[in-house]
């Protein structure tokens, strides 16, 4: 066990694989002919995969996954200020929070579990109009009826 913590801890870098590194990949190598006492300098290329170089989406991926957090952590911070602040401002945020966290998080499950690209943008299609609909639900609640924070309130209280 204490091997592999050892091992672990040289292949981490700063958060990248130390194997992977392009410096790494491409080394020279030094070799002599049997018959002359002159050295040659040869290279040796290994191709890592491409999306280990794939710079502007795991950027795009990097900035996704932040703001899967954000919205985490708003929807922490939107329960206590829906019990202390009730209001319209809190219940439509409440409402964009929820439906973004449900698209995201179904769309996880979506993109893990189907697969062939028919069935891939049929599940798509189908996600994007239950995001639409729960948005457009919580919204149409919001404005014509008690909102999300009241009628949480009033189930508690029963």
């Amino acid at each position: 066990m204490a091997a592999i913590v050892r091992i672990s801890s040289v292949c981490h870098r700063g958060g990248k694989l130390l194997f992977y590194r392009s410096s790494l990949l491409a080394r020279p190598l030094v070799t002599q002919q049997k018959d002359q006492d002159r050295s040659y300098l040869l290279t040796a290329r290994i191709h890592g995969s491409s999306s280990l170089r794939a710079g502007s989406v795991s950027k795009a991926a990097s900035l996704h996954w932040t703001g899967e957090r954000v919205v985490s952590v708003l929807l922490l911070a939107l329960g206590p200020a829906a019990y202390y602040f009730p209001g319209p401002a809190v219940d439509y945020s409440l409402a964009a929070a929820l439906t973004l966290h449900g698209h995201w998080g179904i769309g996880q499950v979506l993109t893990d579990y189907v697969h062939g690209e028919p069935k891939i943008k049929m599940a798509n299609a189908g996600l994007f109009l239950l995001s639409t609909v729960t948005f457009a639900g919580l919204c149409y609640f919001n404005y014509n009826d008690v909102g999300i924070c009241k009628a949480v309130a009033l189930l508690w209280s029963k």
